[in-house]
């Protein structure tokens, strides 16, 4: 919930020039979502536009269009043309209550809208020194692979938000971050999910230009959720560029 109409302009018309200017941000070798809050969507798309940039939202319904005031259905997102959306993300969990179950739901109703879901999971600090980082990835992946199972690999990304890891002072490294990624890949195999060596994992703890080379060298971290350092043009550009790295060296 950052930023104003002006704001959402000149930050994305920066970044895209960072981005190459062209069709295909950083030449086409890695994929840049955005995800502004929902006033400023078709500003944003208006934007992007030919950039190659997908545009996202933050959240949305469970229902589909009907009496829900102050709510925001899928078809609605892509009419204002977003391609992707979060669900699940840590705060959605934290401050509003969204459960396990109402998580699910949301992935199955944009998954039904054609939207590219990006699905968060993560556990507290609290579950993870009393030992319960695994089962709760568990927990919060087994609400959701019944949608999984029967959907294309691309279109459902998972992001891995380790809680304790943003703005408490305390840094996964870049080892334990692939653990938990490693970790996923095998609960979503386990669950029967048709590709789940294709489907992107993004790792979503305090990403920033200084670190996110290494933790993108990781094998299974396929890019990144990034929170505060999005704000700022030149911070998101060099952590794409980080990504941009990998990428070519994997060439």
């Amino acid at each position: 919930m950052n930023g104003s109409l002006a704001m959402t302009g000149s930050l994305l018309g920066e970044f895209r020039q960072k981005a190459g200017g062209g069709s295909q941000p950083y030449g086409g070798l890695i994929d840049c979502l955005v995800c502004p809050p929902f006033p400023y969507l078709m500003a944003a798309a208006e934007a992007l536009k030919g950039s190659g940039i997908s545009l996202g939202a933050q959240s949305l319904a469970a229902q589909s269009a009907g009496a829900f005031t102050g709510e925001v259905d899928a078809d609605m997102l892509r009419d204002c043309g977003c391609s992707h959306v979060l669900i699940g993300h840590s705060e959605r969990r934290a401050l509003f209550g969204e459960t396990d179950q109402v998580i699910a739901a949301k992935v199955m109703r944009a998954l039904q809208a054609g939207l590219v879901v990006v699905a968060c999971v993560g556990e507290t600090l609290a579950e993870r020194e009393s030992g319960q980082a695994e089962s709760v990835l568990s927990r919060q992946l087994g609400e959701i692979l019944p949608s999984m199972t029967t959907c294309d690999p691309a279109s459902i990304v998972i992001a891995y938000e380790p809680v304790w890891a943003i703005g408490t002072g305390k840094t996964a490294s870049p080892e334990m971050a692939q653990q938990m990624h490693a970790f996923i890949r095998t609960q979503l195999a386990a669950g029967g999910v048709a590709g789940a060596d294709s489907i992107r994992l993004l790792y979503g703890g305090s990403v920033k230009p200084e670190n996110a080379r290494e933790l993108f060298s990781q094998p299974d971290i396929d890019g990144g959720l990034i929170g505060g350092a999005s704000l700022k043009a030149a911070d998101f550009s060099a952590i794409c560029e980080a990504a941009l790295a990998v990428a070519q060296g994997a060439l």
